[in-house]
């Protein structure tokens, strides 16, 4: 699985410590972990939560990447702005115990985390503990299992609303601010990661060409 890491400006300095945790679990397992920043406060391309949705619909839509992981201070801003993204289902995990249950009940392509609220002592071990409960296994097995079968429903039912409520992600990108999707996608290893693993040529000629306006602009 290819797995994004996105850290929102306000967490930027914590960067390290999240993408240590994350591949000391994730590598081991056969995962490739791909950092998209931030990878500090003094960045010259600044995501905010917002940003991290959009982001997140990108490479989930593009099949750039398989999972994200992402979050802020609280985890709740980066969480609802994955969700109003098409094809992006986002959970708020703080504890092992949250991750167990969404890897399992609804089988998400993303989670947010608080990387301010909470994190104290030792929030490394938590992360660690959080991407096992994830990654290590094989997810949307529900829980409890005798009502595995009712949550793979459901889990359909909710794919189809939000296709049905949501435009295709080509299309929000023509539609979203330009500026704001330049800022998204303005990171310093997003070209080399992203157009290496995409798998959508609309989207990703369609960010080639903001990259070569912003050039000749």
């Amino acid at each position: 699985m290819k797995i994004a890491l996105i850290t929102e400006n306000s967490q930027a300095a914590k960067n390290s410590i999240i993408h240590d945790a994350l591949t000391t679990v994730a590598e081991p397992l056969g995962h490739e972990v791909f950092n998209y920043g931030m990878y500090s406060a003094d960045d010259t391309a600044s995501l905010t939560y917002i940003m991290n949705g959009l982001l997140a619909g990108i490479l989930l839509n593009s099949k750039a990447a398989d999972f994200v992981v992402t979050g802020c201070g609280t985890g709740m801003g980066s969480m609802l702005s994955c969700n109003a993204m098409p094809g992006v289902f986002c959970g708020l995990v703080i504890d092992p115990t949250d991750a167990f249950l969404f890897g399992q009940i609804n089988d998400g392509n993303a989670i947010s985390m608080p990387y301010a609220k909470g994190f104290g002592w030792a929030a490394e071990l938590n992360l660690q503990d959080v991407y096992r409960k994830l990654f290590d296994g094989e997810r949307g097995l529900g829980y409890p299992k005798e009502r595995a079968e009712i949550m793979r429903t459901n889990r359909g039912i909710l794919k189809d609303l939000k296709a049905a409520s949501c435009h295709d992600m080509l299309t929000v990108l023509k539609n979203v601010d330009q500026d704001l999707l330049r800022a998204a996608i303005a990171g310093e290893k997003f070209a080399e990661y992203f157009y290496a693993n995409s798998q959508d040529e609309a989207i990703s000629a369609y960010l080639k060409s903001l990259s070569a306006e912003r050039v000749l602009a």
